[in-house]
């Protein structure tokens, strides 16, 4: 099948190079020449301006965005769209928010544009083993791409999930998922490495993937990181977020759903990010002046 890839990133080029290994036919395009070059190397066609790469792309047009959310998404579809017709396709692969993505399939609609939105899951090591796709749009289109999702995705690792936003909806929960999950396996090594004893955090990562409940690929990757560096001393504690968890605490303060855990991990994230907690200053002086307790100067 042909489509054109907008954004040839980390995971737009991993993601082409996946899909031509595929025998998929790819037109692409990056504000990076490199970006397109590299691209190239391995088989795809490159285009230089976008006008250039709807040129490129066959009627019907299939074009997979993977640009940043937000104005990005916005600005790449409004300089698409002069060149595009009736019964094209957009996919939008990046981590869009529900909301823009249903105002984008109803704007789209109007002018007979289809709109599918795809969130995916797989990071660095969906080249070689696949991605996860939650897929909302309108099903005959979603069914029409097919081939497409079955290339980028493992046996069974994709799914028409329902209505134009519901595949960048499930991929907002899942990364709230992903946020408190990350946060309980922190939380439980830094127990480990306080305590009395010598744990090899690397062996109890190992251990612990070996039939108990809590194994995951999260813990295989746990045990990676903890054989290239045992105690983390190359690595800060600053631990950024993309934006879904973010999406996913608003949303569930909006239907009024008692997220806790997905909203304590993303507090704990912006703690991360603190060199020097006020609020722990603020605490200290409180115990300071109510109980004596002693306090660290600086």
């Amino acid at each position: 099948m042909e489509l054109g890839i907008i954004g040839l990133g980390r995971m737009g080029a991993n993601m082409t190079e996946r899909l031509l290994r595929g025998g998929h036919k790819l037109i692409t395009y990056d504000r990076s020449p490199e970006a397109i070059q590299r691209c190239v190397d391995k088989g795809a066609f490159g285009a230089h301006s976008l006008a250039d790469f709807v040129k490129q792309v066959s009627l019907p047009r299939v074009i997979w965005l993977m640009v940043p959310s937000g104005e990005p998404v916005d600005l790449t579809i409004e300089q698409l769209l002069p060149n595009l017709l009736e019964n094209d396709i957009i996919i939008d692969g990046g981590n869009s928010h529900y909301k823009d993505s249903i105002r984008r399939a109803e704007k789209l609609k109007q002018l007979g544009i289809h709109f599918v939105d795809a969130g995916t899951s797989g990071g660095i090591w969906g080249l070689q083993e696949g991605y996860c796709l939650m897929i909302g749009g309108e099903k005959a289109i979603v069914d029409q791409l097919e081939p497409i999702f079955k290339t980028l995705a493992p046996e069974n690792g994709f799914a028409h999930v329902g209505a134009s936003g519901a595949g960048h909806f499930a991929k907002m929960v899942h990364n709230g998922i992903e946020y408190g999950m990350l946060q309980a396996y922190g939380e439980g090594f830094e127990m480990l490495k306080a305590s009395q004893f010598e744990f090899d955090l690397g062996k109890i990562s190992h251990l612990w993937n070996q039939g108990s409940v809590v194994r995951s690929w999260l813990l295989e990757l746990a045990e990676n990181a903890f054989q290239k560096d045992p105690q983390l001393s190359s690595i800060k504690g600053f631990v950024e977020d993309s934006g879904e968890g973010r999406w996913a605490v608003l949303e569930a303060v909006e239907r009024e759903i008692p997220a806790s855990i997905l909203t304590l991990s993303l507090f704990a994230r912006y703690a991360s990010r603190q060199e020097d907690s006020f609020s722990a200053k603020v605490i200290a002086a409180l115990r300071n002046e109510f109980g004596g307790h002693g306090v660290r100067k600086e």
